[in-house]
């Protein structure tokens, strides 16, 4: 592939390397460099780069190997924001659920078209170098719901005092509806802000985000005094 210098790379963790012999040459038309591992040290060594800008987790999470796995997840979220992009054989609901709860921020099922996980990947991208570009331009935005506070010069929620750690996925989210206090935005309208893509059958991921952030910033996720559903619209912060 020449010496062509490429500063966004991606990284594919993969044991049978079956997704980097697919998705290589894709990305690098795309102008996205890949780096790949075949080892956790490898991965976790790749993860510490800063040129490393996503991660494509192509992994078991069904079988004995599946709760290893959500945890080596959660190590990878707590060690960093860059986008989590889990693709997976497995098509059970609950599988996807707690992979998005673990912190992966997109579930792609292993037989996909590459080329709508190539879009994937390049939205997730724009989304992350966005945000990075804000993040450094930032003045020191707050945004205050009654006992709820986003720091966004920071990345730091807390609920009266008390440090809510949000995935980052689960941190646009409120950070979008907070932004819109009191309006109420349409599934589609997230998902389309947050993923830069259509909205086609985002409702269930959608729901699965705004439950996970209740059960961290609620008291009582069951009656929520932050985050509301208004039935047959949307969500709202307010």
């Amino acid at each position: 592939m020449g010496g062509k210098c490429l500063e966004k790379q991606v990284l594919i963790y993969n044991n049978c390397m079956g997704l980097a012999d697919i998705m290589s040459a894709l990305l690098y038309d795309a102008g996205i460099g890949v780096v790949t591992a075949i080892t956790r040290e490898q991965l976790f060594v790749g993860m510490a780069e800063a040129q490393i800008k996503l991660l494509l987790l192509d992994i078991d999470f069904g079988g004995d190997d599946a709760e290893r796995n959500l945890k080596l997840l959660e190590k990878l979220r707590k060690n960093s924001r860059i986008p989590i992009i889990v693709v997976s054989a497995q098509i059970e609901e609950a599988i996807k659920i707690k992979t998005f709860k673990a912190g992966a921020d997109d579930y792609v099922l292993s037989d996909c078209n590459p080329m709508e996980l190539l879009a994937r990947v390049k939205c997730h991208l724009s989304r992350y170098m966005q945000l990075a570009g804000e993040q450094q331009k930032l003045t020191g935005s707050i945004y205050r719901v009654h006992e709820l506070e986003i720091d966004d010069s920071r990345r730091k929620v807390t609920v009266s005092g008390r440090e809510v750690k949000l995935t980052p996925i689960e941190y646009k989210i409120l950070r979008l509806l907070a932004m819109e206090r009191g309006r109420v935005l349409s599934i589609s309208q997230i998902y389309e802000k947050i993923w830069n893509m259509q909205a086609i059958g985002a409702d269930n991921t959608i729901a699965v985000h705004i439950r996970h952030i209740r059960e961290k910033i609620e008291s009582d996720p069951a009656q929520p005094r932050y985050l509301k559903v208004v039935w047959g619209s949307g969500y709202k912060v307010g």
